[in-house]
């Protein structure tokens, strides 16, 4: 029986954060394999060190003294030594860092060293074992990930070791180079440590105890949610629900790995289950409801659009053409719509129109800007009727103008588009008819 434990930048901030940590983990013979993050914020306006390390290199890259920044650093790290009384010194390590950083090292090896250093001092704690992510995580030339020989080194190099720490973030490139995940990527080396040992559940430690059902800059103690599947999920986190970084999902999903978000700070409460499938009917018919800002549609109208093959793909082609992703295309017989990120447009918009033209002939084409989109995603509204029908209703009641409705075939999600200015309003008519009236 083997637990992989992640613990994010919050958890690790400082000694009094460790050593919860430690309880944690000695508190459970089965969590085995520790994957830990770089020192986040201790308080409000502190810097996480690994903004502090990219600050850092900036200058060092630039020809520029850095040996007062990097003093910092190593003084956030023995802060956390000295207060957690290990006979541990950094010293060697720092003077490595430095040497790099003056021989060009790249900006991924300098923010890799936040999980290396403190992977170095939780083995250190602990007592237990630790790997170097760059000796087990791979990618390929190109830079993607390298899922195969992670996992063929990676299980061959845990098989004899019984607990051992693997920093998060990190691996290395074919010629040995450090290369790092996005950032939130310690979530990511967390599930493939998980799949690796295939281990019975992968507990994802941060500041909050879970996923809950609405953003609580939105609305004010929202309810949490206890088991979500990774499909509802990758809705989810699509949309802005950020508790967990989407990518981390793919590895544990292929060996049907569970993954458990829990709250360092109250280790207590049982957070929620990411899971890939289950009978455990939510306890409301929506699992969650999250969006963005910042959209832009352009409507394009035709007459017998609907009998024109090939119509939907010229289109899109156009937007491919230059550089644009959609984000829905809803359509209609005679009109079809692409919704797309303002930003990436607003500078192609007439080079769009114009190819456009160019290879559909439109009747018409009407741009709109700052829409939003808002997803309400839950397991539970394939079984249950009128739910589209109750998100208008609760929309109308608040005065929402409704743009967009766009329900998938899976019936796991609605989308809504709305104005920007109508996005808050919208996400708490919607959370009170399913969640606090449940009319």
């Amino acid at each position: 029986m083997a637990k992989v434990v992640k613990f994010g930048g919050s958890s690790l901030a400082s000694a009094e954060q460790f050593q919860k940590a430690g309880s944690i983990i000695r508190a459970d013979q089965e969590r085995r394999y520790v994957v830990p993050s770089a020192p986040g914020k201790r308080f409000d306006k502190d810097v996480k060190v690994t903004d502090m390390l990219y600050a850092c290199y900036d200058l060092a890259s630039s020809g520029k003294e850095f040996k007062e920044q990097l003093r910092a650093i190593e003084a956030r790290y023995q802060e956390i030594i000295q207060g957690l009384k290990l006979k541990l010194s950094l010293k060697e390590e720092f003077l490595t860092i430095e040497k790099n950083f003056n021989a060009g090292a790249g900006s991924n090896y300098a923010a890799s060293r936040g999980e290396y250093l403190n992977g170095i001092i939780m083995a250190d704690y602990l007592g237990y074992e630790f790997i170097d992510a760059a000796e087990v995580i791979f990618f390929k030339e190109n830079g993607e990930f390298d899922a195969d020989t992670t996992n063929k080194v990676l299980s061959e190099r845990l098989a004899g070791v019984e607990r051992a720490v693997i920093p998060g973030f990190y691996g290395s490139m074919p010629d040995g180079r450090v290369k790092t995940f996005s950032r939130g990527g310690s979530d990511i080396t967390g599930s493939i440590v998980a799949k690796a040992v295939k281990a019975d559940a992968y507990e994802n430690w941060t500041d909050v105890s879970g996923f809950l059902v609405a953003d609580p800059r939105i609305i004010e103690n929202p309810q949490a949610i206890e088991v979500i599947t990774y499909r509802e999920l990758r809705e989810l986190a699509y949309m802005g629900a950020t508790v967990l970084h989407e990518e981390a999902i793919f590895p544990v999903r292929q060996e049907g790995i569970p993954i458990n978000i829990r709250n360092t700070n109250a280790p207590e409460d049982e957070g929620t289950w990411i899971v890939e499938s289950t009978c455990q009917k939510s306890r409301y018919v929506i699992t969650g409801i999250a969006g963005k800002k910042g959209f832009c549609s352009i409507n394009i109208e035709k007459d017998m659009m609907n009998s024109e093959i090939g119509f939907g793909r010229k289109v899109l082609q156009i937007f491919e053409e230059n550089g644009i992703s959609f984000e829905h295309v809803p359509s209609g017989i005679d009109t079809l719509t692409v919704f797309v990120h303002q930003d990436e447009f607003a500078h192609k918009e007439q080079k769009v129109v114009a190819g456009l033209h160019r290879v559909v002939n439109p009747d018409s084409i009407d741009i709109e800007s700052d829409l939003a989109l808002i997803a309400v995603v839950g397991r539970g509204m394939k079984s249950t009727r009128g739910t589209a029908g109750r998100i208008f209703s609760a929309l109308a009641h608040g005065n929402v103008n409704v743009k967009m409705i766009d329900q998938g075939s899976s019936e796991l999600n609605i989308i809504i588009g709305v104005d920007n200015k109508d996005f808050e309003t919208a996400i708490k008519a919607i959370y009170d008819i399913f969640v606090t009236t449940r009319l």
